[in-house]
């Protein structure tokens, strides 16, 4: 399925007076992409940019040749983005309406969001799950309702912004593995190497900037190095 480029031509953009991106350009075209850096680096904000949310400031962002700034209908279907907090993102009271409303915003009738609804919870073994309120699901399970809400649109992207982050050991594998397994591209937002090691390609973002763009046997030494360096932010608090 993996057959796409991601093009950043020139990217900036600006959060108020801070620049939180300054002129990123990059074709990426591998499979497991990671997105590195430490709180306020732009990582986030690019994640933002590439799933289509924000508009730059200049420069563009495409995605197997469609600008996803002036097609926003494009850019649902093309990218599925997973947020740190599922609270951020779910926008319904039950689990079939979230996971069957991006097939509705893609122009499937009714009949058939419910029933590819029902055969993503069966893909998951949670069948059981299609009238369950969201408010009674743990943080995982909600995490999951995510996956399965972006998996049901068959993106060409999937954009995983720290979506882990919080979320205990066996949880976070369970996840990873339905993850590892999918065929599009992943653009995984991260601060933490570790989680990215067996990528194809990291990006190391710092304020706004792209840093080293390579294997993660080349950026990430470089990165932790930098890191070990940097001033002591709560002495600063």
């Amino acid at each position: 399925m993996h057959n796409t480029r991601i093009t950043l031509d020139s990217l900036s953009c600006k959060l108020g007076s801070v620049q939180a991106l300054d002129n990123i350009s990059a074709s990426l075209t591998e499979k497991r992409i990671g997105i590195l850096g430490r709180n306020g680096s732009g990582k986030s904000t690019l994640a933002r940019a590439i799933s289509g949310l924000i508009a730059p400031e200049t420069g563009r962002v495409d995605i197997n040749g469609v600008n996803l700034a002036e097609d926003r209908k494009a850019a649902i279907s093309l990218v599925g983005v997973l947020f740190q907090n599922p609270d951020h993102q779910i926008i319904f009271p039950t689990v079939e309406e979230e996971i069957s409303f991006g097939l509705r915003q893609q122009g499937h009738s009714k009949e058939a969001a419910r029933e590819r609804t029902i055969a993503m919870l069966a893909q998951f073994g949670r069948e059981a799950w299609l009238t369950r309120s969201i408010a009674t699901l743990s943080q995982g399970q909600r995490h999951l309702v995510c996956l399965m809400a972006v998996l049901v649109m068959e993106p060409s992207v999937i954009v995983l912004d720290e979506p882990f982050a919080g979320l205990d050991i066996p949880t976070t594998r369970a996840l990873l593995n339905h993850l590892d397994a999918l065929p599009q591209m992943l653009v995984h937002i991260t601060h933490d190497p570790a989680s990215v090691a067996q990528y194809d390609r990291l990006l190391w973002l710092d304020q706004g900037r792209l840093m080293l763009d390579g294997p993660p046997a080349q950026v990430t030494p470089t990165f932790l190095s930098a890191m070990e360096g940097a001033p002591d932010v709560v002495a600063d608090l």
